[in-house]
């Protein structure tokens, strides 16, 4: 507006702002019905899919057992309220509000190698040994 009243054409404030022409024209008519507060945004956003009290329901099953998959929960959505979320992040932002880790584990080293391990345990009783000795020399 401040652009419009120090006399700039439309078509300048266009380039200027990478605006429409016609987003040019609603502020100024909003901003001389209603002021600046005229000019303030009104988008409140989208509304979630699941409604309070079956987002409440959702963390409660969740909050049922210590570990889940992500195909259960997207299952249940899906299934039982309809929803599929375009995001696997919103299914990772319901096992957070429940209190539950979706991070993947595992209960072994994938890339663990025995052998390697055992050569490494070997060379630390060794060089153990070889303290131990030394210790043994200086006192």
């Amino acid at each position: 507006m401040k652009l419009v009243y120090q006399g700039y054409k439309y078509e300048e404030i266009q380039t200027i702002l990478d605006v429409s022409l016609g987003s040019i024209t609603s502020w100024k008519q909003s901003y001389k019905e209603y002021g600046i507060s005229g000019l303030r945004l009104n988008h409140k956003g989208r509304k979630g899919y699941l409604s309070d009290e079956q987002l409440q329901e959702v963390l409660s099953w969740l909050q049922t057992k210590d570990t889940w998959e992500l195909g259960e929960l997207e299952y249940k959505l899906a299934f039982e309220y309809e929803v599929i979320y375009e995001s696997k992040r919103s299914y990772y932002d319901l096992f957070d509000a429940a209190g539950i880790s979706w991070k993947k584990t595992t209960s072994l080293n994938p890339k663990a190698d025995p052998e390697a391990v055992a050569a490494k345990k070997k060379q630390i009783e060794t060089l153990l040994a070889v303290v131990s000795q030394f210790l043994i020399l200086i006192r």
